[in-house]
C-alpha cells in the first residue's frame, strides 16, 4: 500500500511540474507578443508578469518595466501605461496605450495569440526537420459488432485515405478521425492489404459520441507488435526492485507470449499484490524477473496493479514504419502546414461544441491539462514539445474568440470603433466585460468539473 501511494505521489508531482512548464512556456511566449509590439510601437510597458499573486521575483529595467516572477503559475499580464487605469504625466501621455491609434492597439492585442501560433510552428519546425520515423496505420484490431466491424474493416490492412485525403501515418489517420467526431452520416475509409497495390474504400457508420477517442469510437485499434518495451523506472517502484530497467523488453507473462501492449497492462491491474514472472530479454540475454504489482486506486475508486514501469514505443519490422526526410525547408513548410491545420480542426471543434454535434463532456480544464502534459513528458521530449505546441494552438485560438475579456473581444470593439469613428461606451464595454467574465468563469468550472468526475 505504502508502494502505491508513493508512486501515485510521484505521478502527481510529475503531471503537476509538466503542466506549470507547460504554461509558463505558454503564458510567456503569449504575453510576450503583447511586450514586443507595444514596445515598437511606442507603449510604455510597466510590467510584465508570469503567474499571479505573491511576487517571487522581480527585476526592473532602464525604461522602468518591472519583469515578475510571481507565486501562482496559471496565467500572466503586460501592464501598459494607460489614463483609463490611473493618471498618467503629461509628459508621458503619448506613450499611453488608449492614446494609440485604434490600428496600433489592435495589433498590440493581436500579437499575443500570433505569438502562440509562431511559437508552435516553430516547435512544429524542429520535430519535423531531418528524418522522421512514423508508424504505417495498419488496422491491428477491430471489436466485434462495432461501426468498423460493420462496414468491413479487418485487422492487416492499411488505411490510405480517409474521405478521400491520403494518409500515410498515424498521426495523419489520428487528424482525419478527429475532425469526424460527433458527426453522422457515413465515413469513407480506403483500405488495401500488405503487398497488394489494390485499394478499396469502406464507408462506417457515424453516430454522436462522448467518446473523445476517435479509434474506441469506431472500435479499432492500430497495429502494434507482440511485446513491450520498458522506456523507463520510477524510483522506488516495485519494477525497480525487482531489477527491471530502462530498454528491456518483456516477451512474456508467467510462462505465456505478450501478445500486445493492451494485454500486459490489463495483466498488471488486474492482479495487484500478486506475483508475476516476467520473460525479459535484454541485450542478447534472456532472463526471468519476478515482480509483483502494488495495490493502487484509479480514476474509479478500483484497486488495481502497478509496477512503475513506463512503456515506450517498441521497435517494429519495416513494413510498420514509414520513413521521410524533410530539408530545414521542407519541415518549415510542414511546421506552417501542421499549425494551420491543428487550428482549423480546433475551430471546427469549437463549432460542433457551439452547435451540440459534440458533447460537453469533451471539454478539459487544468487537471485534464495537467494528466495531459504529464502522459507527454512521460513520453519524452518530442512527445512533450508536440502537445507544447498543440496547447499552444489552443491558447492562440481561443484567445480569438469574440468573448469580452479575451483578445477576440477586444478586437472587436476596436473594429467597431474604426467602422463607426469613435470607441464603444464605456457603459456598454463594462456590461460586455462583466458577461464574458461569467461566461469564461463557468465554462472553467464546468470543465473542472469533467475533469473531477474523469479522476
Amino acid at each position: 500500500m505504502a508502494d502505491g501511494m508513493w508512486q501515485s505521489l510521484i505521478g502527481f508531482l510529475w503531471s503537476a511540474g509538466a503542466f506549470v512548464v507547460a504554461i509558463a512556456v505558454l503564458v510567456a511566449a503569449h504575453e510576450f507578443g503583447h511586450f514586443w509590439v507595444a514596445r515598437k510601437l511606442g507603449v510604455k510597458v510597466l510590467r510584465f508578469s508570469i503567474g499571479f499573486g505573491k511576487t517571487l521575483w522581480s527585476r526592473t529595467d532602464s525604461t522602468g518595466c518591472e519583469y515578475v516572477v510571481a507565486a501562482i503559475p496559471l496565467g500572466g499580464y503586460v501592464k501598459m501605461l494607460d489614463e483609463r487605469e490611473a493618471p498618467v504625466a503629461e509628459a508621458e501621455q503619448y506613450a499611453s496605450f488608449n492614446r494609440q491609434s485604434v490600428w496600433k492597439r489592435c495589433a498590440i492585442v493581436l500579437a499575443g495569440p500570433m505569438a502562440n501560433f509562431l511559437l508552435a510552428a516553430c516547435v512544429f519546425w524542429v520535430l519535423f526537420l531531418g528524418d522522421q520515423l512514423s508508424l504505417v496505420p495498419v488496422v491491428g484490431k477491430v471489436v466485434p459488432d462495432s461501426p468498423a466491424a460493420h462496414a468491413g474493416l479487418q485487422a492487416g490492412q492499411e488505411i490510405v485515405a480517409v474521405d478521400g485525403v491520403t494518409t500515410s501515418t498515424h498521426a495523419e489517420v489520428l487528424d482525419k478521425l478527429l475532425a469526424r467526431i460527433g458527426d453522422t452520416g457515413d465515413m469513407a475509409i480506403t483500405v488495401r492489404y500488405p503487398d497488394s497495390t489494390t485499394s478499396y474504400e469502406l464507408l462506417i457508420p457515424l453516430a454522436r459520441t462522448d467518446m473523445p477517442d476517435p479509434l474506441a469510437s469506431l472500435g479499432l485499434q492500430f497495429y502494434l507488435p507482440p511485446f513491450v518495451l520498458v522506456s523507463g523506472v520510477m524510483p522506488q517502484s516495485r519494477a525497480e526492485q525487482a531489477g527491471l530497467q530502462a530498454g528491456d523488453v518483456i516477451e512474456k507473462l508467467d510462462g505465456k507470449p505478450v501478445d500486445s501492449v493492451e494485454s500486459w497492462l490489463d495483466a498488471v491491474r488486474s492482479q495487484p499484490e500478486q506475483r508475476l514472472v516476467l520473460g525479459v530479454r535484454r541485450g542478447g540475454a534472456w532472463q526471468d524477473i519476478t515482480v509483483t504489482p502494488a495495490r493502487v486506486t484509479d480514476s474509479q475508486g478500483k484497486a488495481i496493479g502497478q509496477i512503475g514501469a513506463q512503456i515506450g514505443s517498441p521497435p517494429l519490422g519495416d513494413q510498420y514504419i514509414r520513413r521521410i526526410h524533410y530539408s530545414p525547408v521542407q519541415a518549415l513548410q510542414q511546421g506552417l502546414q501542421e499549425t494551420v491545420n491543428q487550428s482549423a480542426l480546433l475551430l471546427l471543434t469549437i463549432q460542433k461544441l457551439f452547435v451540440g454535434n459534440l458533447s460537453p463532456k469533451n471539454l478539459s480544464g487544468p487537471l485534464g491539462i495537467a494528466k495531459v502534459a504529464g502522459d507527454s513528458a512521460e513520453h519524452g521530449l518530442a512527445v512533450f514539445c508536440r502537445m507544447l505546441a498543440i496547447l499552444s494552438i489552443n491558447l492562440g485560438v481561443v484567445n480569438l474568440l469574440p468573448i469580452p475579456v479575451l483578445d477576440g473581444g477586444l478586437l472587436l470593439l476596436y473594429l467597431i470603433e474604426a467602422a463607426k469613428g469613435s470607441p464603444v461606451p464605456e457603459r456598454i464595454q463594462l456590461v460586455g466585460s462583466q458577461i464574458g467574465m461569467t461566461l469564461i468563469v463557468g465554462l472553467m468550472l464546468f470543465a473542472i468539473y469533467n475533469d473531477l468526475l474523469r479522476l
